[in-house]
């Protein structure tokens, strides 16, 4: 698993897909948190603390994940090299984890040049330091959930088409509906138990949980179920492939 993981983090540092991923992100936070007007704002929230980045990334990584991951199989297939993968002595669980950790740790080094921001608002405040870490923690710790699951789910889809550029929209489309169809579904409803339950199902309302450093074991099973399910479908796919 450990060789396939490296070969994935070298395939992104060896090219400038992954520059351009992580560059991506850190403009387009940067943007919206800092320079232009809006509700993403920090200067114009007006609050030195990081609500609006933890409300901004899950939106930007909905594009940004299945970026990264919508070459994990579609370009083996492409290729013809999945088929030398599959036959090598490694288990098809290996495979697909070290395909998962390689673009999941992509992931994490966008997030880390980040915590510069938490430094910056610590000394925005009127009180410089008086700022809720515990806070902040959560969130952080929120949005790996939330990117593991949108990893997962991008894996996946990078399994259904040997095109990257079909694999990369079918990976926006689950993420996007993961986070707010099922909120944009509650709407429909005028039961504000119907609406609650539904809500329930996404991610957004478990993840909002989380980003206040409520850290409840339902929504961490949650979406560690959610990972769960779409790395056990891409491994039926896989098996599949061979047949």
């Amino acid at each position: 698993m450990f060789a396939i993981f490296k070969r994935e983090v070298q395939s992104f540092f060896t090219s400038p897909i992954g520059y351009l991923i992580v560059g991506l992100f850190l403009l387009l936070s940067g943007l919206f948190l800092w320079v232009f007007k809006g509700a993403y704002n920090i200067f114009d929230y007006g609050f030195a603390d990081l609500g609006k980045f933890f409300l901004l990334a899950p939106w930007i990584f909905t594009f940004l994940v299945p970026a990264v991951t919508m070459k994990s199989f579609s370009e083996e297939r492409k290729a013809g090299t999945l088929e030398l993968l599959l036959i090598k002595p490694i288990s098809v669980w290996k495979l697909v984890l070290g395909k998962f950790w390689g673009a999941f740790f992509l992931c994490i080094i966008a997030i880390l040049p980040t915590l510069v921001y938490v430094f910056a608002i610590s000394e925005l405040g009127i009180i410089e330091g008086n700022f809720d870490f515990g806070v902040v923690l959560g969130s952080y710790f929120g949005l790996l959930f939330l990117i593991a699951a949108f990893t997962a789910i991008g894996v996946f889809t990078s399994t259904l088409s040997e095109s990257q550029i079909i694999a990369f929209i079918l990976g926006i489309v689950l993420c996007f509906f993961l986070f707010n169809g099922f909120d944009a579904m509650s709407s429909l409803f005028s039961s504000g138990e119907t609406q609650q339950l539904i809500q329930g199902i996404g991610g957004s309302a478990h993840f909002n949980r989380i980003s206040k450093g409520v850290l409840d074991t339902r929504d961490l099973v949650y979406f560690f179920s959610i990972t769960l399910l779409f790395l056990f479908l891409t491994h039926q796919r896989l098996k599949q492939l061979t047949k």
